[in-house]
């Protein structure tokens, strides 16, 4: 049996500046998730673009998820795809720089969607959320190439955590300088789209510069379309050789739903169902970003000497915690009330939940990404961070379906505990993950067909 050591050549841990320029996309696209999808476009949309017709914004709600599901399903169709031809060609770079590019473009573009412009908002939301999302994965398909197994985790950490720093520089400016998302301040809160966009223009600049190309391009002898479903489907049947990483991908596939969950309505459970104030609404922001940051930093030195599935197992722990302390919050804060006469609201422990959910949110997306990068030979590293892709949006619209048909029945609070079965369910599937054998599937297919 080949081992790690002997099965392929080492490989060797990347300079300090070309780590630093791939952590510098999560950097950079961190203006775009917060901004557009997660706390302010989003927002505008529903309540400003479209607006309450009549129906307590119920088509507004419709048509943001749609858009948002469509993208999503524009990734699960191409990602795979886009990840074959891309090791095939040794292209990565340009994938990733095409998809930055429209990016860019379509965000800025987000500034003439005015009050009524609803198909245009749709557009430009489908096609930049798909470009955004793409990169997400071609800029994790670098990670194999970065340094050795045991050094993964704590660059995928330091990824992670310089993205929500990013976050934080990005929102910071809105909430000063661009307002809030209503009619009333409309022609100031508009830019936020074109912010975002130059934000993610300048700020990536240094991983186009520092980040290098590996690998060597196949000799083209067929149209790439064809090469792109042989390799795709090669890899579907080569799947039992990687049945770790197939086992991962499903137990991600309930995790993620569970994160997206969170990610689509925490901020709405804080206006619904605690009742929080705008300060303690933007009070939280900056904590869950701090405490996300410092999860996937801290977890990402710790997975390198415990495991990578072992802390992603425990990170899936602390979100089932976090997701029963989110739901009890009304009823443990009644309680403290009446047993120490605290005088507390709801939102104030709301804070304190949320620096779980923080620490939670940082440290389980490092450790997925990361193992993933060791189950991955480094000529597949596209291919199959293209499924981990699949795998994240795959999840993103079931979570998001799920919780919306199942809110609609019991309510919010109740459906939010939808997110601990999720989580408890990707932890059993997790255990038949076998960490060395998957890294030991990946190194012995490297030793026999070359990296």
């Amino acid at each position: 049996m080949s081992t790690l050591t002997s099965a392929a050549p080492p490989r060797t841990r990347a300079s300090r500046k070309e780590i630093l320029g791939w952590a510098m996309f999560d950097f950079a696209n961190q203006a775009y998730t917060l901004l557009i999808i997660t706390v302010v476009f989003g927002e505008l949309f529903t309540t400003v673009i479209v607006g309450d017709r009549g129906d307590g914004y119920r088509l507004a709600n419709f048509l943001w998820s749609l858009a948002l599901a469509t993208s999503y399903l524009l990734v699960v169709i191409t990602g795979p795809l886009c990840g074959a031809v891309m090791d095939y060609q040794a292209s990565k770079k340009r994938f990733l720089f095409a998809s930055y590019l429209a990016t860019v473009a379509t965000t800025a573009m987000l500034y003439f969607v005015a009050p009524g412009y609803v198909v245009l908002g749709l557009l430009l939301i489908v096609v930049s959320n798909y470009a955004y999302s793409m990169g997400e994965s071609f800029i994790a398909a670098f990670l194999p190439d970065l340094g050795p197994p045991q050094d993964l985790g704590k660059i995928s950490g330091f990824g992670w955590a310089l993205g929500y720093v990013g976050g934080l520089f990005a929102a910071g400016f809105t909430l000063v300088a661009l307002g809030e998302a209503t009619a009333e301040n409309f022609e100031r809160i508009r830019w936020v789209g074109p912010f975002a966009a130059a934000f993610f223009l300048v700020t990536a600049i240094p991983t186009f510069l520092w980040v290098k190309e590996r690998g060597t391009p196949q000799p083209p002898g067929k149209p790439y379309r064809e090469i792109a479903w042989e390799r795709v489907s090669t890899t579907l049947h080569e799947l039992r050789r990687f049945r770790d990483l197939g086992i991962f991908l499903v137990s991600l596939l309930f995790s993620m739903a569970g994160v997206y969950i969170i990610i689509a309505f925490a901020f709405i459970y804080g206006a619904q169902v605690i009742g929080w104030d705008e300060s303690i609404r933007n009070l939280m922001f900056i904590i869950v970003q701090i405490t996300a940051a410092a999860g996937a930093l801290g977890f990402g030195f710790i997975q390198d000497r415990i495991g990578t599935k072992v802390t992603y197992l425990f990170t899936l722990c602390l979100w089932v915690a976090a997701i029963v302390a989110i739901w009890a919050t009304p009823e443990v804060t009644a309680f403290l009330n009446a047993r120490f006469e605290l005088g507390w609201e709801a939102q104030h422990l709301f804070l304190f939940v949320g620096c779980l959910a923080g620490l939670s949110l940082g440290s389980s997306q490092s450790a997925s990404r990361a193992l993933v990068g060791l189950f991955s030979p480094t000529r597949k590293a596209a291919e199959f961070f293209g499924f981990w892709g699949l795998a994240n949006k795959l999840a993103g619209v079931f979570g998001i379906v799920a919780l919306g048909l199942l809110q609609s029945v019991v309510g919010l609070q109740a459906s939010i505990l939808l997110c601990a079965a999720l989580f408890l369910v990707a932890i059993l599937i997790c255990l038949f993950v076998d960490q060395a054998r998957g890294q030991r599937a990946a190194a012995e297919w490297e030793a026999r067909n070359g990296r």
